[in-house]
């Protein structure tokens, strides 16, 4: 399947990748800019040919019949997301009870164009003391760009400011919401 995703995303598509990502079995990846459904199957391309397991969280209802199995295996992980829960400290939690979790989130939190990234990705992985990975899904390009793996500070500001020079000049699917 690997070598099949390979010549698809490479030869047929036409993508690169910049940058790899390393043997880490727990981290949370951010990937930017997410403008697009289109990112969905950029990411599984991107998961296959890497030959990494790479993980997301959601409904806790996504996980019943008939179709829980099937986010199961695609590497989902169910959340409770009941109003009064930390949600920071549950996915945390998450990272210790698994031995390989590489938690894949889009921080801007929709696929319009924002502002302000959502920051809960950043103190999840100070939570769980592990590492954030960068990911540029640029369309633009036709380049997928990954990061060395960052570990939180503590000083959000400066670490956010600094992790949005990586994707600078990144354009996403639709280019308007970048």
């Amino acid at each position: 399947m690997r070598r099949l995703s390979k010549f698809i995303f490479f030869r047929l598509m036409g993508w690169t990748f910049n940058g790899d990502f390393e043997d880490i079995r727990k981290c949370v990846i951010i990937v930017v800019p997410h403008t697009s459904w289109h990112d969905f199957y950029v990411g599984v391309f991107v998961r296959s040919i890497a030959g990494l397991k790479i993980n997301f969280v959601a409904k806790k209802e996504l996980f019943r019949p008939p179709f829980g199995w099937y986010f199961r295996w695609m590497g989902g992980a169910p959340l409770d997301r009941t109003s009064g829960q930390n949600k920071v400290q549950a996915i945390a939690a998450i990272f210790d009870q698994k031995e390989e979790f590489r938690l894949a989130l889009a921080p801007e939190g929709t696929r319009k164009k924002v502002e302000e990234w959502k920051t809960g990705f950043y103190y999840i992985a100070q939570e769980a003391k592990v590492p954030i990975i960068m990911v540029a899904f640029d369309f633009g390009k036709k380049q997928i760009k990954i990061s060395q793996p960052v570990y939180p500070s503590g000083d959000i500001d400066t670490d956010i400011k600094d992790m949005k020079l990586f994707y600078k000049g990144a354009v996403g699917k639709v280019p308007e919401y970048t």
